[in-house]
């Protein structure tokens, strides 16, 4: 990827809702057209299909197929991932690499999901066999232990979180493509006041799960030459590790596989942090972002308080964040929501973003995080670096 052969031509999304009622196909198909439509495509130049499993259609085991008959697809190339919030920055490279291998040359990466309108997943494994039983309920559970060990290992301030939580509010203000009920200012002190879910995590810690659908269009850099794509933005680098450190029970649970996969990923593309024009990491929860901001290597470990004290995070700041306020601010569409930061770097290296748009940035980092299991952090830490085309 790093020779620039590659291209994402455009994107797609649909609003997110809270309990839409809509069926993950419905809003799959919308999205589907809003990216064709974006392109100028048709159902007939798309050959490939990246997708993910989502909770709303689990134990469907012809969901690809079923899903691409929906939405009018031949293709001589499928991928469904199964590996959470990370599958979708990884299946950019997943079709990078089936073109590459000549198996497409026009890939589809769609991601839907409808949670809060039908939920039907069941995950077991270690979280129903170990973890449920204690009363550590789901990833709020996970993450606020998470917390508390960070905050025992190094010196959290929670008005770095809050200033966190601010900036990306202040982005869905001018999102859209945001729930309405998030759609709405917060101050550092909102935060600080917010109740507790698991404590010390408190609620604007938190996403609010809801239901939407976003796609992007990859194919060759040539062909979208070709067909004249006003904007195009290069996947340069990706890297991704799953179970990190497997064979051990974690003697330090804040340690992740963002410590191996975001240098990895810096290495491939020839860069540094400091190369990097704007941060579009995967938040289900805030603590998640400092983490990866530590790992990954724009601060040292435990300096990531500091760092977001000290650095201007806005969308004309040294750093944006999540611009478009994230899982956060804008609402986590089950799965789907794996693509949100990927279409906001999109929409602001294609000088998109209205409102919330940087001053000509060139480079952006997104990242993906998928599951919660037991003792281990995430299961999967996923990293993709995008060059403006």
């Amino acid at each position: 990827m790093a020779s620039k052969d590659i291209a994402i031509i455009g994107y797609g999304e649909v609003k997110n809702v809270r309990r839409s009622g809509r069926s993950t196909y419905d809003l799959a198909a919308e999205a589907t057209s809003k990216v064709l439509e974006y392109t100028g495509l048709g159902t007939k130049d798309i050959d490939g299909m990246a997708t993910v499993l989502p909770s709303s259609e689990a134990g469907n085991n012809f969901w690809s197929n079923y899903l691409g008959d929906h939405l009018g697809l031949q293709t001589s190339w499928t991928q469904t991932t199964d590996t959470g919030g990370a599958s979708m920055p990884g299946n950019v490279a997943r079709a990078a690499a089936a073109i590459q291998s000549g198996y497409c040359e026009m890939v589809l990466s769609i991601a839907a999901a409808a949670p809060t309108t039908r939920r039907v997943d069941d995950q077991r494994s270690y979280r129903s066999e170990f973890r449920n039983p204690t009363g550590i309920q789901g990833p709020p559970g996970a993450f606020g232990l998470i917390m508390h060990r960070y905050m025992h290992q190094y010196d959290l301030k929670f008005e770095a979180l809050g200033k966190l939580a601010v900036a990306q509010r202040n982005g869905a203000l001018v999102n859209e493509y945001a729930v309405e009920g998030l759609r709405k200012p917060i101050t550092v002190d909102d935060y600080l006041n917010a109740r507790m879910v698991s404590t010390p995590l408190r609620l604007l810690d938190s996403v609010m799960p809801c239901d939407g659908a976003n796609a992007i269009i990859i194919t060759t850099t040539e062909r979208a030459k070709k067909l004249g794509a006003k904007n195009m933005a290069h996947p340069i680098a990706y890297s991704e590790l799953t179970n990190f450190n497997v064979h051990e029970q974690l003697p330090d649970i804040t340690e992740t596989g963002f410590g191996i996969a975001g240098p990895e990923a810096l290495g491939k593309a020839g860069m540094s942090t400091d190369d990097i024009d704007m941060f579009h990491p995967y938040d289900d929860f805030l603590i998640a972002e400092m983490l990866q901001l530590e790992q990954i290597g724009f601060c040292k470990r435990g300096a990531g308080s500091e760092y977001l004290l000290e650095t201007d995070i806005s969308p004309t700041g040294k750093l944006p964040i999540n611009t478009g306020g994230g899982q956060i601010s804008a609402g986590q569409p089950g799965l789907a929501g794996g693509q949100i930061n990927i279409i906001e770097a999109l929409r602001q290296l294609f000088g998109e973003a209205t409102d919330r748009q940087s001053p000509n940035p060139s480079t952006a980092m997104c990242t993906g995080i998928g599951v919660i299991p037991y003792v281990r952090n995430w299961g999967t830490s996923a990293v993709l670096i995008l060059e403006k085309g």
